[in-house]
C-alpha cells in the first residue's frame, strides 16, 4: 500500500507539487494523468525516494520513506521516463548487472532471469545487444530490470511514450497482467492509454490533484450537460427564434447556416430529454431533420475542463 499525505516539492519559488494526498491499495493499477509539466514525474520521484520532499510524507507498507528509503526501494520497481539502459550490453548482461546491484546472484539470479524473461516476453532477444533492439523491446527490457527483484510495487513513468500503436498494445497488456499480482502506479499524458489500462485515474494539474476516481466515477461527477447537434432544412429566422421559447429546457448554443440548411448546437441537462419535444417542434415548423446527434462527456472533456479551468470537483 502507498499512502501520500500533504506531499509538496518546491524549486525555489516554483511549486512543482502542492500538498497532494492519495492512497493506493495492493492489487490496483492506478493512472497518474496530467499534461507535460503537471508534476507527475516529480511526485513519482518523491514516492520512490529518489527526491526528497519539501514537506509531507510518503508511506509504503507502513514505512515512512524519509526514515526507511533503502528498505522501501527494495519493495519498489521503478521505470523512469528516460529508460536507463546500456546499449553496449546484451540483454542478459544488463539484467545480470541490475541483479548484482540488488545482490541477486547464482541460482537466485537464474530463477529471477527466467521469471522476468517469461513475463516480459524477452526470449528472442536475451543474447542480443540492447542497441539492436526495437523501442518496444527496450521498454520491455527496462520493465524486466525494474522487476528483477520481484517487487510488490511497480512505478512506471510514461511507459508507452514513443512507441508505435502495436508496441503500445503489447506494453498495455503486459502492465495489465502485472497488475493482477502487484500494485502498479503509472503516469502518462495519453488519455486513451490511461483509460484502457488502469482501474483508477488521478488527474494532476499544476502540481495539484484535481480528480481521483474510477472512469465511471469521474464521468458521473463531471457529466454536465448533454450536447446535441441538429442538422435541418427549411428552418427560418422566426422558427429558430421561437425554439428556445417552445422548449425552455433546451439551450441553443450556436446556429450555423450552410446553403439550404442550418446546423444547430444545443445543450440540455442530464436529467431531461427534450428530443421528442424537439422532433415534434421540427415537424410543426416544417423542418426536415437530416441528422440529430447527442454527445455526452468523455474523459477527454473532463481532462480539458480540469486542466484549462483548474476546477477541482472530485
Amino acid at each position: 500500500m502507498i499512502k501520500v499525505r500533504d506531499l509538496s516539492k518546491n524549486y525555489g519559488d516554483v511549486e512543482a507539487v502542492k500538498s497532494i494526498n492519495f492512497e493506493i491499495q495492493d492489487g490496483e493499477i492506478v493512472g497518474f494523468l496530467g499534461e507535460n509539466g503537471a508534476g507527475k514525474t516529480t511526485a513519482l520521484k518523491m514516492i520512490t525516494g529518489y527526491l526528497s520532499p519539501t514537506s509531507g510524507t510518503v508511506e509504503v507498507n507502513n514505512l515512512n520513506i524519509s526514515d526507511h528509503a533503502l528498505e522501501i526501494q527494495t519493495q519498489i520497481g521503478y521505470l523512469p521516463e528516460l529508460n536507463p539502459l546500456y546499449p553496449e550490453m546484451t540483454v542478459y548482461e544488463y539484467l545480470e548487472f541490475i541483479a548484482k546491484v540488488r545482490k541477486i546472484t547464482g541460482k537466485q539470479f537464474r530463477n529471477a532471469l527466467s521469471r522476468v524473461v517469461d513475463k516480459c516476453g524477452l526470449q528472442g532477444v536475451v543474447h542480443k545487444h540492447i542497441s539492436s533492439c526495437s523501442k518496444g523491446y527496450k521498454q520491455r527490457i527496462g520493465l524486466a530490470g525494474s522487476m528483477i527483484h520481484d517487487p510488490k510495487i511497480l512505478i512506471l513513468d510514461e511507459p508507452v511514450t514513443g512507441l508505435d500503436p502495436n508496441q503500445i498494445v503489447e506494453i498495455r497488456e503486459l502492465i495489465k497482467s502485472l497488475g493482477r499480482e502487484k500494485l502498479v502506479l503509472m503516469s502518462s499524458h495519453i488519455l486513451q492509454e490511461i483509460q484502457a489500462t488502469v482501474d483508477r485515474i488521478m488527474i494532476i494539474h499544476q502540481g495539484e490533484i484535481v480528480a481521483n476516481g474510477t472512469n465511471e466515477e469521474l464521468m458521473s461527477n463531471f457529466r454536465g450537460n448533454t450536447l446535441l447537434n441538429l442538422d435541418v432544412k427549411n428552418a427560418n429566422e422566426n422558427s429558430l427564434k421561437d425554439l428556445s421559447v417552445a422548449i425552455p429546457n433546451l439551450n441553443v448554443v450556436n446556429v450555423e447556416e450552410k446553403l439550404d440548411r442550418h446546423i444547430l448546437q444545443m445543450e440540455y441537462a442530464q436529467d431531461v430529454d427534450p428530443r421528442e419535444d424537439l422532433f415534434n417542434y421540427a415537424v410543426s415548423s416544417g423542418w426536415v431533420i437530416l441528422k440529430m446527434t447527442p454527445t455526452t462527456t468523455d474523459l477527454e472533456d473532463i481532462f480539458r475542463k480540469l486542466t484549462t479551468e483548474g476546477q477541482a470537483n472530485a
